[in-house]
């Protein structure tokens, strides 16, 4: 997402917050070290296959991206953070019983996992206003040609499920 915004506003945020994402995936593997806990690889290969097929939706564009693609991925990487949060808190409470994790470093973890969650919460916020009102906005078949009185705008299926 970072490269698809790069150069608009949420372009720096999102690149801001890769960064931080690779990161704490290294603190993650420091953390497996020192609990001698080992990588189990072909879950990687899995979960980077998964995040490929995930891109893939059928939104009936083959080449462009749908308005609604930033806030799916949005909320796919809040439920990603919310998912590191919990791993981040669940540390924290084995970090008092064992010498091998410094508590304050798992709860800075945890602190950055929460301004992600709250960052990414904001942008799909965003993105979903953006995307909805311009959906619901649309007029339809029937609208276009009508030159008098109001114009009359009916919910998309799409968005139907809000009203």
């Amino acid at each position: 997402m970072a490269r698809t915004h790069s150069g608009t506003p949420a372009g720096s945020l999102l690149a801001e917050l890769s960064e931080q994402i690779a990161d704490d995936r290294e603190s993650l593997r420091e953390i497996m070290t020192a609990l001698d806990v080992p990588a189990q690889w072909h879950r990687v290969v899995i979960g980077r296959l998964a995040e490929k097929a995930g891109r893939v939706k059928l939104n009936g564009r083959l080449v462009s991206r749908s308005p609604l693609s930033d806030v799916l991925e949005l909320e796919a990487m809040r439920l990603g953070v919310e998912g590191k949060a919990s791993l981040w808190r669940s540390l924290g409470t084995i970090a008092d019983a064992t010498t091998h994790l410094d508590p304050a470093a798992v709860a800075r973890l945890l602190d950055r996992a929460h301004r992600q969650a709250a960052a990414l919460e904001e942008l799909r916020v965003e993105a979903a206003g953006r995307t909805f009102t311009t959906a619901a906005a649309a007029p339809t078949r029937a609208d276009r040609g009508r030159t008098h009185g109001t114009p009359r705008f009916r919910l998309s299926r799409r968005v139907r499920w809000a009203s």
